[in-house]
């Protein structure tokens, strides 16, 4: 039986792409096509070390965002996913591109706390004790959907927003795979805002 297709979008460097490459098999799905929207981002590279098929859309090529999201969506509906995962990728996607694959992200913060694309400079100047990763399945809002998995990063003092988050990027490494593992195997169950993990 074949394994599930599974498309990953970023915009960096893809550490949490390369966490996904490093499954190997275990990941328990094939990563079939990564999509950017920078022609630079480091992710690129290395799925091309990899092997696999990749395509950028860059926002600045079309005329407005709606002709960028249906390029997008278009792109990655050529690969047949049965999962999308957003490995670091820093765009909002519309509707229409969410509720046609289930789509996961990892975000840098204990959600609800600090959605958005500054989490880790916000815990540090609420002066929060703990922050920690999410992965959630994406809505139409942001960093909104349900949560799969969360595990907390304590804040140390003195941290600077550059150690604090190569701290939660050990966990994302680690909790973002096994995430897009139970979803392969077809453990992840969800029922409204509450997900389930079968055993």
């Amino acid at each position: 039986m074949p394994l599930p297709r599974l498309a990953v979008l970023v915009s960096g460097s893809g550490t949490n792409l390369q966490a996904l490459l490093d499954r190997g098999p275990e990941l328990g799905g094939e990563i079939t096509l990564v999509v950017s929207d920078r022609a630079d981002a480091g992710g690129l590279r290395r799925a091309d070390d990899a092997g696999i098929k990749t395509a950028v859309v860059p926002p600045g090529d079309f005329a407005d965002r709606s002709q960028w999201a249906a390029a997008l969506e278009e792109t990655v509906a050529a690969a047949e996913p049965a999962l999308v995962v957003l490995a670091g990728f820093m765009r909002i996607l519309p509707a229409s591109f969410v509720t046609r694959w289930p789509v996961l992200n990892v975000h840098p913060s204990l959600l609800p706390a600090f959605p958005g694309g500054h989490a880790v400079e916000e815990a540090l100047a609420w002066g929060a004790k703990l922050t920690g990763c999410t992965v959630h399945l994406v809505d139409e809002e942001v960093d909104h959907g349900p949560i799969v998995a969360q595990e907390a990063v304590p804040i140390l003092p003195g941290d600077t927003p550059e150690e604090l988050h190569e701290r939660i990027k050990a966990v994302e490494h680690r909790l973002l795979p096994a995430c897009v593992s139970l979803f392969c195997r077809g453990l992840v169950e969800v029922d409204g805002r509450h997900v389930r993990i079968q055993t």
